[in-house]
């Protein structure tokens, strides 16, 4: 058979270390899926819809860091067509840019003519394509000849794997990836991310604020989540004696139940005058952003130290000493210039307290139905189960409320759009994980055709669709402001009579039976579908009592 540029670009995928690509053919992309069809330890996932490819491949990347945070960083393949195809990533790519997930979007491209708006006519030809992507991924890559391959996936997998992590987009036209090959078969193309460490004198700096500090606290998130400095920010808060909040990014980061951790209720006022009230606190990879500041409300009292892989990030919402590095390797050097605090008690104290405040709160408000759920779909979940949340009432609950040990939570809160939950479960399933997705109704609208996805790969994944008539944060937030809602009452499908007819085991339940439904659901090989008719309500916002 005679190598073609399609070739290149997968021998290469395969040197670099993918095993796994996710794509979706495309008129332009021919040469690339001729390539895949001829790459026999090279797995192909395919979907319904590019921007849930995008998603999918987004969640195997996040499955695959939370599995194993300290390996190799885990590069997603993704492959689309020119124009139309490419550009239904668009949204996906923005949540992947938000939550920092390496995700390496590979696009075919109009002929090398048509490249730079000569306006040929060639089907999906845009004036510039590259151009709609290059402010949402992190690095745009363009390649005009078979030789330029290697190195553009090269240095887009660089790009991708180097904190902070994130997507990037690499465009081969039509007529390279069908152009016969005259490189040699590739075998030892290898990427080598820059690991980001910080400054010695930043680090001295920051030790000594916190050797000094009486209350330190530190505000775990996502960014360390992504560095893998599970192990060495306990070591630190151990030896601080400080508390840790974790924001809703960087769920996971902290035990759950450890005597320090004050969880993440990020979005409740007794947490806000938490942080405000340290007299250094230690924010690790947060730009402190609208929902990490309960919605500008929280006004630090002391100072601030902020690590931060994004440089843009930095001092972007409070001012701060500030350190551009990866969380991680700056926790091991404050490591190495601390002494360990004496326990007495006090940390541990303040955070049961807190904890209590929190719950006095929630006690006062009519939300037993809600709390119930959070704690039943938790217990359903097997030892180890992953799980992918669409933005939908009960996400927004476990934001705050999840114990993400032993149950690692992904949700779309980066960029806050709908259809995230079942493609990206579905992602984590082919990396061998077992998932449960969460959608309400409305969001569950825009994954139905991945159905068929899950059924035609066997995918372990079980989608609970929680039905509760519409688009109900919109509901809520209509009615509060305005008094009535428009346009979120939805006419929907019966959603275990379509699982069915794909041929997925499915069954209806109710707020009683959920966790038991939910739990045999689990058990079940392959695809399920759990569908609870319930119409949940938001706690009450602390910002507006606030503002």
């Amino acid at each position: 058979m005679t190598r073609i540029g399609g070739d290149v670009v997968v021998e290469t995928l395969r040197a670099l270390g993918a095993d796994t690509v996710f794509g979706l053919p495309g008129q332009h992309a021919l040469g690339l899926f001729e390539a895949l069809r001829r790459a026999e330890d090279l797995r192909v996932v395919s979907s319904r819809v590019e921007n849930n490819l995008a998603f999918a491949a987004d969640g195997h990347a996040r499955a695959r860091l939370a599995a194993d945070p300290h390996g190799p960083v885990p590069v997603t393949p993704m492959i689309v067509s020119t124009g139309p195809g490419a550009l239904l990533t668009l949204a996906s790519l923005q949540e992947s840019r938000a939550a920092s997930v390496p995700v390496l979007g590979i696009s075919s491209q109009v002929p090398v003519a048509g490249l730079g708006g000569g306006r040929h006519g060639y089907l999906h030809e845009l004036p510039d394509q590259q151009a709609s992507f290059r402010d949402i991924v992190k690095s745009v890559h363009v390649v005009r000849s078979i030789s330029q391959i290697p190195t553009a996936l090269r240095e887009a997998w660089e790009s991708a794997a180097t904190a902070p992590y994130g997507p990037v987009w690499v465009e081969v036209p039509q007529d390279v990836l069908l152009a016969p090959a005259n490189l040699p078969q590739l075998t030892s193309v290898t990427a080598a991310p820059a690991p980001l460490e910080p400054l010695p004198e930043l680090v001295a700096a920051a030790a000594k604020l916190l050797a000094a500090a009486k209350n330190p606290v530190i505000l775990a998130g996502g960014g360390a989540l992504r560095s893998g400095a599970q192990d060495e920010l306990r070591l630190l808060a151990e030896t601080l004696r400080a508390p840790v909040v974790s924001t809703f990014g960087g769920k996971g980061v902290f035990a759950w139940d450890h005597e320090l951790s004050a969880q993440s209720w990020m979005e409740d006022w007794h947490t806000t005058e938490f942080l405000s009230a340290a007299d250094v606190l230690l924010v690790l990879g947060s730009g402190l952003g609208e929902l990490s500041s309960n919605y500008r409300e929280f006004a630090p009292r002391g100072q601030v130290v902020q690590v931060e892989a994004d440089l843009g990030k930095l001092e972007s919402n409070y001012p701060a000493l500030a350190l551009h590095a990866d969380v991680r390797h700056t926790l091991r050097a404050l490591l190495g210039q601390l002494a360990p605090r004496t326990p007495d008690g006090r940390a541990e104290a303040a955070v049961k307290d807190l904890l209590a405040r929190v719950e006095s709160r929630l006690d006062s408000q009519p939300l037993a139905l809600e709390r119930k759920l959070i704690g039943d779909l938790r217990a359903a979940l097997p030892e180890g189960t992953q799980t992918f949340w669409d933005m939908t009432i009960a996400a927004y609950w476990a934001w705050s409320v999840w114990n993400p040990d032993g149950a690692p939570i992904h949700t779309a809160q980066g960029a806050g759009g709908l259809g995230y939950g079942l493609p990206g479960a579905l992602g984590a399933a082919a990396a061998g994980v077992r998932t449960l997705a969460v959608s309400g109704d409305g969001g569950a609208m825009y994954g139905l055709a991945e159905l068929a996805t899950a059924v035609q790969h066997q995918l372990d994944v079980t989608w609970l669709v929680v039905d509760d008539g519409g688009y109900g944060i919109l509901r809520e937030y209509l009615t509060g402001a305005f008094g009535q809602t428009t346009a979120t009452e939805l006419p929907r499908p019966d959603f275990a009579a379509l699982a069915e007819s794909f041929g997925i085991p499915a069954r209806k339940t109710t707020v009683d039976t959920v966790r038991a439904d939910l739990a045999d659901a689990l058990r079940t090989p392959g695809p399920s579908v759990v569908v609870l008719p319930a119409l949940l309500k938001m706690f009450a916002p602390t910002h507006l009592e606030h503002s």
